[in-house]
């Protein structure tokens, strides 16, 4: 399985994503309000202004107030730059606490599908639907596929494009934008 997450028109920020877990990790957490192209750039415009280096350890040493201030800067990483800046710190800081600045243990070291939802779940800025939206990411896109993760990922996890997590092509990212605009106009969810 040849991993890719072509979300971007930016190959090499599409790379990123299925090269450094920080990114991805990232990419997920700023996937709010904006659309998902916008989101999933973000880590690699971060990278950029912070030197060509995503670093969990780094961004939590330079502090909430310093990595706020590069959400902010000209032109911003988000439609709500102080609140994401403030909540990408919080993921480096949990990271760096439980994780020993290693993103990928999150999911090398789950135990199955559950617990790995689990792990996702406890990160600083997802909830519970993100977080099996980034389950099916890893299962779907990347091959991460611990026992039973398709059973905690539902019902991101089925082949309804209906998330980040279906798109493999400009194709795919157009289905899964017109399933969004279909449920919003039947006032559900993407979970449902």
């Amino acid at each position: 399985m040849t991993a890719t997450i072509p979300i971007t028109s930016n190959e090499q920020a599409n790379q990123l994503l299925v090269e450094d877990p920080l990114a991805l990790l990232l990419g997920m957490l700023l996937d709010q309000q904006v659309p998902m192209e916008w989101a999933f750039l973000g880590p690699w415009n971060l990278r950029e202004r912070l030197g060509g280096e995503l670093d969990a350890r780094a961004i939590a040493a330079m502090g909430e107030d310093a990595i706020e201030a590069v959400f902010r800067d000209k032109p911003a990483l988000h439609r709500y730059p102080g609140s994401m800046g403030k909540r990408a710190y919080a993921l480096c800081q949990f990271v760096v606490d439980e994780y020993d600045g290693e993103p990928a243990r999150i999911w090398t070291e789950a135990k199955d599908g559950a617990d790995l939802l689990a792990r996702l779940n406890a990160l600083p800025g997802y909830g519970t639907e993100k977080a099996k939206i980034m389950l099916a990411i890893l299962g779907k896109r990347l091959g991460v596929a611990p026992d039973g993760w398709v059973e905690a990922a539902a019902p991101f996890s089925d082949s309804t494009p209906r998330s980040v997590a279906d798109v493999s092509s400009p194709e795919t990212l157009a289905q899964v934008r017109e399933w969004k605009q279909a449920q919003k106009a039947k006032k559900k969810s993407k979970a449902e």
